[in-house]
């Protein structure tokens, strides 16, 4: 079996793109136009290959991974977390995005550990990986999950939540527009970016985790992150 019918036997490389990622993805909601990383790297991908490239758009992590299993996609641009794994093969990620704590300026949090205490509730993305994070090693502090009508700084404010978490790059964007908020210094975890094929499709992960190794030797990944602004990710370091 070639190549191309060993990663896309249906004849076009489906790529899903989640654009509630907003560091990695740019989506005009208008125009239903995409962009960003992650529909370049995909794009990428498919020329390097000789494919014709689609993108499957998804609002969410947690969708894509329901549909690992329902060929619906080929390779998908997702965090890679244990939860995940039963039904996903993951590469080695190509970016790290940091995750913090968004709080009020009058409340008496300063460090991460301040969080985790008795009766502190905190707005999370379910199914997001820092929620799935958050879910395995807090011990004290309740997770409040976004009704999918909110996002996670809505439901932190409209509910009177004591702590939103979330991507870094989010919520500062958020403290920027409410003066009253402000972000913990300290992430609580680094969200490891990965691409990643449907668990029944693990034949093909080897070539595309050896696509991700030659984009981070070579400064692709580094190239991309400048061209679209996204200085505050970090790039994994390379053997």
């Amino acid at each position: 079996m070639s190549l191309k019918q060993e990663i896309a036997p249906n004849g076009v490389l489906r790529f899903a793109i989640n654009v509630g990622n907003g560091v990695l993805t740019e989506y005009d909601t208008q125009t239903g136009k995409v962009g960003g990383i992650t529909v370049e790297i995909a794009r990428d991908i498919a020329r390097k290959i000789d494919l014709p490239c689609e993108l499957v758009i998804y609002n969410s992590a947690r969708k894509v991974v329901e549909d690992a299993t329902r060929n619906i996609w080929d390779i998908a641009f997702i965090a890679r977390d244990a939860n995940r794994a039963n039904a996903i093969s993951f590469t080695e990620p190509y970016i790290l995005i940091e995750a913090n704590y968004l709080v009020r300026k009058g409340a008496p949090f300063h460090t991460n550990k301040d969080i985790d205490q008795p009766g502190i509730k905190i707005a999370a993305g379910k199914g997001a990986a820092y929620e799935l994070y958050l879910s395995r090693n807090l011990k004290h502090a309740k997770i409040i999950h976004t009704d999918g009508r909110l996002s996670v700084t809505d439901m932190f404010l409209e509910h009177n939540l004591d702590v939103a978490a979330g991507i870094r790059q989010s919520l500062e964007n958020a403290a920027a527009t409410h003066k009253n908020l402000r972000v913990l210094d300290q992430p609580f975890m680094a969200i490891e970016q990965a691409m990643a094929t449907p668990k029944m499709n693990s034949d093909i992960s080897a070539h595309i985790n050896n696509y991700v190794q030659t984009a981070l030797k070579t400064g692709f990944i580094t190239r991309l992150r400048d061209q679209f602004g996204k200085s505050q990710v970090k790039i994994p370091t390379t053997q």
